[in-house]
């Protein structure tokens, strides 16, 4: 008596127990979710892809400008970086989250949606692309301004600016050499920011959306990678506030090498590999 008593409570209990939510979104979710948002910017017309290049350029200077602040005064190199990132993570949680278009994001969701679709719109895609490069720079420079122009920033501030801005522009000593440096570099910047995106966007709450943003920002600041987006938020800076280097320096030297290579490590590293690793569970 007492054991069927016992086997009738394991019977209720096993069919009361539910599994707990998944946290998270499948690999192959966030590769389709990619491809819906690829298509829903390319979709835009040319006037809101333009606003949201211009706000995502926004949000890379005040990041890159949140990241000098906190790192201000510190001296120990690993908790540098450590500052560094979690300042340049904040322009890149704005970007993620407010939707607004960052090239180096584009690099990872067009070619995603193209793998998934058996069509090509090669002149939309090339008219999206350089609106959102220009977008991206003209919204850096345009808060560059605002900030210099306000004088809130202390000589503290440009001195460790420049330090950051060497730090870019270390290439430029290796002549050719160096210019294949930052594009290496840039894939590996692109690599890690396109996984910033992918936690990002697998993650189902705000905290974990953080944290997923955080990790590889905080890695790609800290190795020194060349991302194109976060520089052209650094350079504007270095425009106003810095006579170190001038315009061209910061294009040929840095932003051109890094943006090929930022191309290369979203859309093969990140985009290819997922997307051919889940092509069954998206197509099915």
């Amino acid at each position: 008596m007492a054991d069927n008593k016992i086997q009738e409570f394991s019977k209720q209990s096993n069919s009361t127990q539910q599994e707990p939510e998944r946290q998270y979104f499948l690999p192959s979710q966030v590769m389709e979710s990619f491809g819906e948002k690829g298509k829903e910017h390319l979709d835009k017309n040319m006037p809101s892809q333009f606003t949201l290049s211009l706000t995502a350029g926004s949000f890379m200077t005040f990041g890159a400008v949140f990241s000098v602040l906190l790192a201000i005064g510190i001296d120990a190199k690993g908790l540098t970086y450590l500052l560094e990132g979690i300042g340049f993570t904040t322009g890149y949680l704005m970007v993620f989250i407010s939707g607004a278009v960052l090239f180096t994001e584009v690099n990872v969701l067009l070619p995603t949606y193209y793998l998934q679709k058996s069509y090509w719109k090669k002149h939309k895609y090339v008219k999206f692309w350089a609106a959102t490069y220009i977008g991206n720079i003209v919204g850096a420079l345009f808060v560059a301004l605002l900030i210099i122009g306000s004088n809130s920033m202390t000589p503290e501030f440009t001195k460790d600016l420049e330090t950051l801005l060497g730090n870019k522009m270390q290439f430029a000593e290796n002549g050719w050499i160096g210019w294949f440096q930052v594009v290496l570099s840039g894939i590996i910047a692109n690599w890690l920011i396109g996984m910033a995106a992918f936690l990002t966007t697998a993650a189902r709450d705000m905290v974990g959306k953080i944290l997923g943003t955080a990790l590889p920002v905080i890695l790609f600041v800290a190795g020194n990678f060349q991302h194109s987006a976060a520089n052209m938020g650094y350079f504007s800076l270095g425009l106003f506030a810095s006579d170190n280097y001038v315009w061209y320096e910061y294009l040929w030297f840095n932003l051109i090498p890094a943006s090929i290579g930022n191309i290369i490590g979203g859309a093969i590293f990140i985009s290819l590999l997922f997307s051919y690793a889940f092509r069954k569970e998206i197509r099915s």
